[in-house]
């Protein structure tokens, strides 16, 4: 018999769970150990932070899932990671030894590295997560009282660009709506070298479509741009040369503003020689093992990928669903040939499939493998992206309710985005 403790119950954490049963021999025991009981699907939240969903539509109640499926969960956060001693402690008091280890907790938001930033004590807005969204919502119907200026991007060092795309445009069909766009001076702040670089160097030609997408939507923008710090209604930032020098420092006036941040490991697993990077990302191998710790995997946004090289302000390299999804399968298989003493040999495709929605239209791109060069390179706009994101949302949270480990991503990579899959969920 074997104890296999998965940390972590977002994205990664909950699919892994789903994953692992099924690999798992009858005699093995899951536990499921996170701080949040409640799962809350993320690529939502830019749709939360305008009002057009509650929260209670995203989320699922993990634990009747999990008891279906017989995995153990226990709701409360880690403490310390011991991998020495195949064990963790939680905020409980207790403690739980493992035979395996699958760290999935996803990375902690680092707001405290840039003054001012923020949703907690700052004066930016975020949509990491939902309650930041919903807090979003709340400041952006205050904001439409008295339209302001807006600023919206993400910071050096910053590796999820998607997101910040998206509620860029979000926010421009809410404003039409409302009909006080024309009020509305838009800006988009990024540490990319070019608009449309995602942190990937860019997908097919995501650089031409974003911009273009920009200039018809009257959204102006600044790359290779560096945040100092933010105060009330103003933000101070560097735009830099190629070589590193700053080419301009700008203080930008805003009425409402949302600045994805860094991430960084969580604060348990700082400084453990072998297990993590100086970031606190757990480092694995191509089979997701950890190379000190054999017993520890890692999979999701957790996971240390080095950036794609050198560009004159930081940017980290986004783990999309795709890529995840395969992490996990990935892991699931080669723990299952472990407990059954054999090697470990399966790879995930790190591959990327995005649907990035503009709120009535959207863009849409396929990456094998993520990394270039690649064997696809592929991007496409259009307001099916809008229909698509919404089945897909659809889709997802019933397979999470139902606890089922379908990987959605390969079936949509291999189905050109997965259209007829779901037109199918949209008509049920």
């Amino acid at each position: 018999m074997a104890e296999i403790v998965i940390m972590g119950a977002g994205l990664a954490g909950a699919i892994m769970a789903y994953e692992m049963k099924d690999q798992m021999r009858p005699e093995d025991n899951l536990t499921v150990v996170t701080k949040d009981p409640v799962y809350h699907f993320v690529p939502s939240n830019p749709w939360v932070a305008v009002g057009w969903r509650t929260r209670e539509a995203i989320q699922v109640d993990l634990a009747p899932t999990f008891a279906r499926r017989g995995i153990n969960f226990k709701p409360v956060p880690v403490s310390k990671v011991s991998p020495q001693e195949n064990s963790i402690e939680l905020e409980d008091g207790s403690k739980l030894a493992y035979d395996y280890l699958v760290i999935a907790t996803g990375p902690e938001l680092a707001f405290d590295e840039i003054e001012g930033l923020g949703p907690h004590g700052g004066f930016t807005n975020s949509i990491c997560h939902v309650d930041h969204a919903l807090k979003a919502s709340v400041t952006f119907e205050e904001f439409c009282k008295n339209p302001k200026p807006i600023i919206v991007g993400a910071v050096q060092g910053a590796s999820c660009f998607g997101p910040a795309y998206e509620f860029t445009f979000i926010l421009d069909t809410e404003l039409r709506r409302r009909k006080i766009r024309d009020k509305v001076p838009m800006t988009f702040v990024t540490a990319e070298p070019y608009i449309g670089h995602l942190g990937l160097d860019g997908v097919g030609d995501t650089k031409g479509l974003l911009e273009s997408e920009m200039r018809e939507h009257h959204i102006k923008w600044m790359t290779s741009t560096r945040v100092k710090k933010v105060e009330d209604g103003k933000m101070h930032v560097e735009e830099v040369n190629p070589d590193g020098s700053v080419k301009a420092a700008s203080e930008l006036p805003f009425g409402f503003s949302m600045m994805l941040p860094a991430f960084r490991g969580i604060k348990p697993l700082m400084g453990i020689e072998g297990l993590v990077n100086p970031r606190g990302f757990v480092i694995v191998d191509k089979h997701q093992q950890n190379p000190t710790f054999k017993n520890v995997f890692s999979v999701g946004v957790c996971v240390a990928i080095p950036p794609m090289g050198p560009t004159p302000v930081a940017c980290g390299v986004p783990k999309t669903g795709f890529m995840i999804e395969s992490m996990v399968t990935a892991t699931a298989l080669n723990i299952g040939a472990m407990l059954r003493g054999q090697p470990p040999k399966h790879q995930g495709t790190w591959n990327a499939v995005c649907l990035a929605d503009f709120g009535d239209s959207g863009v849409a791109f396929v990456a094998q493998p993520q990394m270039p060069p690649r064997n696809v390179n592929w991007a496409s706009s259009g307001k099916w992206v809008h229909a698509a994101k919404i089945a897909f949302e659809k889709y997802f949270i019933r397979k999470m309710r139902k606890g089922e480990s379908e990987p959605f991503y390969e079936t949509a990579a291999l189905n050109m985005l997965g259209i007829s899959k779901l037109k199918q969920v949209v008509t049920d």
